[in-house]
């Protein structure tokens, strides 16, 4: 059976790499969903130069799939249709990714509704699988791909992941319409699992590899990644960022991502100072990440910032105990003065109101 596929201008657009943020959920003081706000945000990345965007993920928060809740369904479709305007206004082709999670079933059938509502790929959590075998994983993922074409996730352990070995990867990188894998661990040992699994997998040229390390953003981009493989070295890049961190200072994102696939292109000496300005991007993810509580205020910190520049009302998330705490309030406070260069600030503040209308 042949599986889906991306259609050609997307396949290229994800390959070529680009600034993907994780997509934030827009509350109001009643933790309600705020569509003007959920609306503007998505304007905002677009805007900025997103040319992807991942929606229902992490960053948007699991619990939108609460019943009693109900958001996965509204908050894909605002996206989508927002995205699909800026199509119809500019001509650009935007990435629509959709996170899945859960058992097979439920999985198959968050699938079902991201394509109902136009997106091109899921990028899937595999939480649901805290023991399973490889054999079981990749299953659930094939059975996912029937549906669409699969982007991979290794979701860092502290938020809800769980360890992915080279074999799993070379497995899954070998799936007929798998089109990326996001390399979010945290950590340079399973990092390279992921990319010693690709490059063993015969269809390294067909997987887009895209940095979540949000920790480690600039480094990620910048190397190439020689992997030996029966006795040939493959060589590996990360083209883009598929990242909760991108969902703030966007803009600087773009330019940032534009300047490091400026000097792959050109062969150009990596500058000391683009690795110095990688080291401060990883300073402002511990504070907006919480790093420091093993990332417990992950999504309030980013929610914070959001604030401050006037997208949010408020950092209000679904879960009422997550809450920013006086010491990661202080960190922000900490790096938003340290690091002036790295904000949108201006950016936002001189376009928010026509995003809010």
């Amino acid at each position: 059976m042949s599986l889906p596929q991306l259609p050609p201008t997307i396949s290229r657009g994800l390959q070529a790499g680009q600034v993907i943020p994780a997509h934030p959920l827009a509350l109001n003081k009643h933790r309600k969903l705020d569509e003007r706000r959920q609306r503007a945000l998505t304007r905002y990345y677009l805007a900025a130069g997103a040319r992807g965007l991942a929606v229902a993920v992490h960053t948007t928060q699991f619990e939108i799939r609460k019943p009693e809740i109900g958001l996965l369904q509204p908050v894909l479709e605002l996206a989508s249709l927002e995205i699909d305007n800026f199509i119809n206004r500019t001509k650009k082709p935007i990435i629509k990714i959709a996170g899945v999670v859960g058992k097979t079933a439920q999985a198959r059938q968050e699938a079902d509704l991201a394509f109902s509502l136009g997106y091109h790929a899921v990028l899937i959590s595999l939480a649901a699988f805290p023991t399973a075998t490889n054999a079981t994983l990749i299953q659930h993922c094939r059975e996912v791909a029937e549906i669409m074409p699969v982007i991979g996730f290794y979701l860092q352990p502290a938020v809800g992941g769980r360890r992915l070995d080279v074999d799993f990867w070379r497995s899954f990188a070998q799936i007929e319409n798998a089109v990326a894998i996001k390399i979010a661990p945290f950590n340079r040992y399973q990092t390279l699992d992921v990319l010693r699994g690709v490059a063993k997998s015969e269809r390294a040229a067909d997987i887009a590899l895209y940095t979540g390390n949000d920790d480690n953003i600039v480094a990620d981009l910048l190397t190439t990644y020689s992997i030996p493989v029966n006795r040939k070295s493959v060589k590996l890049r990360m083209v883009g960022g598929l990242l909760g961190h991108w969902a703030v200072w966007t803009k600087m994102a773009v330019a940032l991502l534009r300047a490091i696939k400026m000097i792959r292109t050109t062969e150009i000496p990596v500058l000391s100072e683009l690795l110095d300005v990688g080291v401060q991007i990883t300073d402002c993810n511990a504070a907006f990440f919480d790093a420091a509580n093993n990332f417990y205020g992950c999504i309030v910190g980013i929610q914070e910032v959001l604030r401050r520049q006037g997208l949010l009302a408020g950092n209000w998330t679904l879960n009422p105990e997550v809450r920013l705490s006086s010491q990661q309030k202080a960190a922000i406070d900490r790096v938003y003065t340290a690091y002036p260069h790295l904000n949108d600030d201006r950016f936002v503040a001189e376009n928010l109101d026509q995003w809010l209308l």
